[in-house]
């Protein structure tokens, strides 16, 4: 008994150096205490059954499928846990790390697939291991920040483009020479498509590699949610794409389609790869029953569209500046953080969770909202929405918002030239 009191015993832990203890002190006085006026910005209320919670990213409202839910189930009974041990040593090509690589690559049309441990390993391996020392990456300003930091880790040179500016791209890259093109299909941030015609074209022409991240895009996009890649035919025009299928496949992993050359060479170069262990057998398994649901059951697809297509047009019809996209996401871009964080409080308190994004998923003076909408949500999730935008609206503030602003310069122009 003695023994046990000692271990539950609480022990105050030593004290951190300056270093450390500056940086967590200039979070709590600067970050907190300023610019989120002394509320964590991410500590909102907490939703009840009553509440409509849009902040997940099952987007075909599968996460509790039973087919899903069985083929774990099953996969867990016979064979627990399963091998505990880096991918780079599973060699047999039926196993099921390697049946469901194959899977995915038929789906997407490419040769063959690399499972990781997430989007985010995925990605930042990936840049490691085709973008050496000073090799130019020209990246979408809001591409998602695992391809950045595979820039930094990698030791390449990042050379920022304007969001899908298809004529800056081009300039970027006439000015620094071949390197590697990384766009987001689907932009997490704000719902809005890359034109990937055009980047495939520039890639094309100037000698780049193009990576296209579709992970808002797999499962949702395509008649059998192959992606846009493979639904626009561009399979040969795309060197890699990637994918975190924590999104529509419910499962947390990420994927890359590429060529079997390839796949052998990625096990032994990128990091994340060699030093992280690999998923596990319930996981793939249902990771394979997802992605027969995803495959089979295309009215899910067809229920999202219809949601967003009303949704998008109804906050649009209210004045919503939600034009940046077109796609589930959608960004009620307040800008400042401090006014994200009302934004925030508003929609809570008539019912509507959203998912707050500031620095570091954006820059300090574009922080949002996210809302994400699902296959499940009924008619009446979709006209609580409606109502509840179309109540909170003067409370909201719209004018103030960074979207709203700048959808006002873009509007400029074009009243100059009719006047």
């Amino acid at each position: 008994m003695e023994n046990v009191s000692v271990l539950q015993r609480v022990v105050k832990a030593p004290a951190l150096p300056d270093f450390v203890t500056s940086r967590v002190d200039k979070f709590h006085n600067k970050r907190v205490a300023i610019d989120w006026g002394g509320r964590h910005i991410l500590r909102g209320r907490t939703p009840t059954s009553r509440d409509l919670v849009l902040q997940s990213n099952d987007y075909l409202a599968i996460a509790g499928h039973p087919a899903i839910v069985e083929a774990q189930r099953d996969a867990l009974a016979s064979g627990g846990l399963g091998m505990m041990m880096s991918a780079l040593f599973m060699q047999d090509a039926q196993a099921p790390l390697h049946r469901v690589e194959a899977e995915l690559a038929r789906a997407v049309g490419t040769e063959t697939g690399i499972l990781a441990q997430s989007g985010y390993a995925a990605n930042v391996g990936l840049i490691q291991s085709i973008a050496g020392e000073r090799v130019p990456v020209y990246i979408d300003m809001l591409a998602h920040a695992s391809l950045w930091e595979g820039i930094r880790s990698s030791g390449a040179t990042a050379v920022p483009v304007m969001h899908n500016d298809l004529a800056h791209l081009e300039r970027q890259v006439l000015r620094h020479g071949p390197g590697v093109i990384v766009v987001d299909s689907v932009y997490s941030t704000n719902g809005s498509l890359a034109p990937l015609q055009g980047i495939a074209d520039i890639a094309a022409i100037h000698g780049c590699v193009l990576v296209v991240d579709e992970s808002h895009s797999l499962g949702t996009h395509g008649v059998r949610g192959e992606g846009l890649v493979a639904s626009l035919g561009l399979q040969d025009r795309v060197h890699f794409i990637t994918a975190s299928l924590a999104k529509a496949y419910c499962s947390r992993a990420g994927f890359i389609a590429c060529t079997t050359r390839f796949k052998d060479y990625f096990g032994c170069e990128a990091l994340p790869a060699i030093f992280s262990s690999s998923l596990l057998d319930y996981e793939l398994a249902g990771m394979s029953a997802s992605h027969r649901v995803i495959q089979t059951e295309g009215w899910r697809r067809t229920r999202l569209r219809q949601v967003t297509r009303h949704v998008r047009g109804e906050l649009t019809r209210l004045g919503f500046p939600i034009g940046d996209g077109t796609e589930q996401i959608i960004a009620f871009e307040a800008g400042v953080e401090i006014l994200t964080g009302k934004v925030r409080d508003i929609l809570e308190g008539y019912g509507v969770f959203g998912s707050v994004f500031s620095a570091p998923a954006t820059t300090a003076s574009r922080s949002l909202l996210r809302l994400t909408l699902n296959a499940g949500m009924s008619d009446s999730d979709v006209t609580r929405l409606v109502d509840a935008c179309s109540r909170a609206r003067d409370e909201l503030n719209l004018p103030a918002w960074s979207a709203s602003r700048r959808a006002a310069r873009r509007s400029e122009p074009e009243l100059e030239s009719v006047a």
